[in-house]
């Protein structure tokens, strides 16, 4: 099995790249986002939960991230993972699911633990200028997870950028190639698909169980 990584800011393209990449891998793909592995928090009020900062590494349960990709990477399946964004908790769907031939996990802090980076065959940072990912941000967060546009503003100062200064920015170094212009560069898809789909072919055809 290929494991893909996908960094990159919040609003970045890291989904659409991701995306770009599945629909033009020969085997089949699967995609693990790391926003489905959300520290739960069932015992704290809403008003509580919706103060919390969701833009740390340590808001994610990191030691499951790296047991469920350790397991799919060994060809186990595991559980699906899930979260509600609107009511801040998690909501596993408790069905199994992988392994496949190719999965991408992709997420903003996705190079945070050297276990996972580890794990990874290939890793992707898709950097975008800031102004770009916030627009993108406040449009996904407006149509897709029901918040208003004060919410998000506040979010962005106080945890969205300064935690994007503190981390994300420096996992840029831990990438094995940089995608610019975001998940939509059709070039760079293509290209990234065709060195995959040849490292497919090839282990295939030598019988390794990792490419």
């Amino acid at each position: 099995m290929l494991l893909i990584g996908i960094c990159g800011a919040s609003g970045s393209g890291k989904t659409t790249l991701a995306q770009e990449l599945m629909s033009r891998i020969r085997v089949q793909a699967l995609m693990i986002h790391q926003d489905a592995y959300y520290r739960n928090h069932p015992d704290m009020a809403f008003e509580e939960r919706v103060k919390l900062n969701y833009d740390h590494p340590d808001a994610f349960d990191n030691d499951l991230i790296y047991e469920d990709l350790k397991r799919l990477s060994d060809g186990l399946p595991v559980t699906e993972k899930n979260y509600d964004y609107v009511r801040h908790l998690r909501c596993d769907t408790g069905r199994e699911i992988g392994p496949a031939g190719v999965l991408i996990f992709e997420g903003i802090h996705t190079f945070y633990d050297p276990r996972v980076r580890e794990l990874l065959d290939l890793k992707l940072f898709v950097k975008v200028d800031p102004d770009i990912c916030l627009l993108r941000r406040v449009e996904r967060d407006i149509l897709e997870r029901g918040r208003h546009i004060d919410d998000i503003a506040a979010q962005y100062n106080a945890t969205v950028k300064p935690m994007y200064e503190r981390f994300i920015r420096g996992y840029e170094e831990y990438a094995d190639v940089i995608v610019t212009r975001g998940g939509r560069a059709q070039r760079i898809a293509d290209v990234l698909a065709c060195y995959i789909n040849q490292g497919i072919t090839t282990a295939m055809q030598t019988g390794e169980e990792r490419i």
